[in-house]
């Protein structure tokens, strides 16, 4: 009943919208006449990017994995992938001028798709080919346009120097753009920060056209961007990072174990271990199944990053957790470049490798959840958790540890407040092949009923979900008309206390609240 009585007032609102949808060439027309780059005669689907001029596109929505089925949006007007911040400004005021929302894309991680669907009339803007990546090892820091994934920024870092990182996340098809405005986890992150803390300076235009740095835009936007969602207040062209420094050799490990009772105690007890260890080490969990002959079995996999040599590794972990029997032939020593490769399961491929943007694109179709941990979940939780994942073929839970560098940062400091007193993140995941609304509710509702189990063993009041693993179900806006109460439940769960001071600064710089999504941070006065 929840998904039909959810399409059914997705049908009435869509239907009731179509009829003052603008056409695209009333689009086009209103571009033309703001003196943007001259069209191409014919419109296709794919235009190549070597052309001189601003691609148009008709498709319905980029070809990914990512695709809400569960989400009945109209179809973009156009897509635009604009060259130039010009052409940016213009499609901004030309959206304004006939009353149509922008769509924001820099890359991939869009879990609910809300940069490539809207239940309003609106326009794709796709930053695909603003990627440039200027490093200065004078001052350590990296000026990147938002159209950049992560892996062209690693490329670059990497052929730059040898003792320079970024921190930031492990997908290298990412883009930088959402990635960085929501947070960023990374293997570095208990040592250097989320990837919203090594932000210094930014480039962001507003609703107006206007574009402002640091400088310009004040500290109040400087600070909702970091972390706060940023397509809630305009298009971030650029963000200036700070580059971390990291040894010329770190080392790796991967210990993979199958699910059963020695191994439910070994789980148990790294949640005690993974966020008070040195901050030099990442060591998170990763609990999925696999066939092994004609059975199905849950396996647990310890995936660790250690920036250090394994002579320093060996002796720290068998002190602080030695039931993991970790041996120096388990480890791998490797340059900082290359353990991305690693955490990817791509070792001794070529580092062009992380320039494919499509990397992440499978024939396949998710639903995500996330949590935040306070206190170690009973050994108990995990046998369930096994018997639940033995009743699909790709669920998917991560344990990403906390504490270091995150705890020694205010939970006011910038948006992402999930910081002292957490132990770890909870991803979960379930995926599925076949593009059915029946299917989709199946596996939608069994990850709902996982994440209504975890719920006495997670953060409470409120409970709280990490913004780069978007949920809508916590609640969606209501168009314009959303107020800062219907917005509460799902703002404090991603933001807890910040989320107030972040609909004070959408007051200031959108106050009609035209960027925004179906769930946007709404303007508070």
């Amino acid at each position: 009943m929840r998904e039909l009585a959810l399409s059914m007032f997705l049908f009435f609102f869509v239907f009731n919208c179509v009829s003052s949808v603008p056409t695209k060439e009333q689009f086009q027309s209103c571009l033309a006449t703001n003196k943007i780059s001259k069209l191409p005669r014919n419109l296709t689907n794919h235009t190549p990017d070597s052309q001189i001029f601003t691609d148009f596109s008709e498709s319905s929505s980029p070809n990914s994995s990512f695709l809400n089925l569960n989400f009945t949006s109209l179809k973009p007007i156009l897509t635009l992938k604009p060259k130039s911040e010009s052409e940016i400004k213009r499609s901004i005021l030309c959206s304004k001028k006939l009353g149509v929302q922008v769509r924001t894309m820099s890359g991939g991680h869009d879990y609910e798709g809300l940069s490539y669907l809207s239940l309003s009339p609106f326009i794709i803007v796709d930053l695909v080919n603003l990627r440039s990546i200027k490093i200065n090892l004078t001052d350590e820091t990296a000026w990147v346009q938002s159209g950049a994934t992560l892996g062209e920024l690693y490329y670059k870092i990497a052929k730059t120097s040898k003792v320079h990182a970024f921190s930031a996340g492990i997908c290298p098809s990412v883009g930088v753009g959402g990635h960085i405005s929501g947070g960023g986890f990374g293997t570095i992150m208990r040592k250097h920060g989320l990837a919203s803390d090594n932000v210094v300076d930014a480039r962001v235009m507003d609703v107006n056209g206007i574009t402002r740095d640091r400088r310009m835009m004040g500290e109040d936007l400087f600070w909702a961007l970091r972390g706060g969602g940023a397509a809630s207040f305009g298009v971030v062209l650029s963000w200036k990072v700070k580059l971390a420094r990291v040894p010329e050799k770190v080392t790796c490990f991967i210990s993979q174990h199958a699910m059963g009772p020695s191994m439910n105690k070994i789980v148990h007890r790294w949640q005690s271990i993974g966020s008070e260890v040195d901050e030099d080490l990442f060591m998170r969990v990763i609990i999925d199944n696999g066939l092994e002959g004609n059975q199905r079995i849950v396996k647990s996999t310890f995936q660790t990053l250690f920036l250090g040599g394994i002579d320093r590794l060996i002796p720290l972990l068998n002190q602080k957790f030695p039931e993991l029997g970790l041996r120096s032939q388990d480890c791998k020593e490797m340059s900082w470049i290359e353990s991305i490769m690693f955490f990817n399961w791509r070792s001794g491929q070529p580092l062009e490798i992380l320039l494919n943007r499509d990397l992440r694109f499978e024939d396949q179709y998710f639903k995500a959840k996330s949590d935040f941990v306070q206190t170690p979940v009973p050994e108990h939780v995990f046998e369930e958790v096994t018997k639940r994942f033995l009743e699909k073929e790709t669920p998917l839970m991560i344990l990403e540890p906390l504490g270091g560098k995150i705890n020694q940062v205010s939970e006011t400091a910038s948006p992402y407040p999930h910081r002292r007193g957490n132990l770890y993140n909870v991803q979960y995941m379930v995926k599925w092949k076949v593009n059915e609304v029946e299917e989709m509710n199946k596996h939608v509702r069994w990850m709902r009923s996982l994440h209504d189990y975890m719920t006495p063993y997670v953060s409470k009041s409120p409970r709280g979900a990490y913004l780069n693993y978007r949920d809508l179900d916590l609640g969606t806006t209501k168009g314009n008309n959303t107020t800062f109460e219907d917005a509460r439940k799902w703002g404090e769960a991603y933001f807890k206390g910040n989320f107030k001071r972040l609909g004070l600064v959408k007051g200031k710089i959108d106050p009609t609240n035209f960027f925004r999504n179906e769930q946007s941070i709404p303007p508070l006065f």
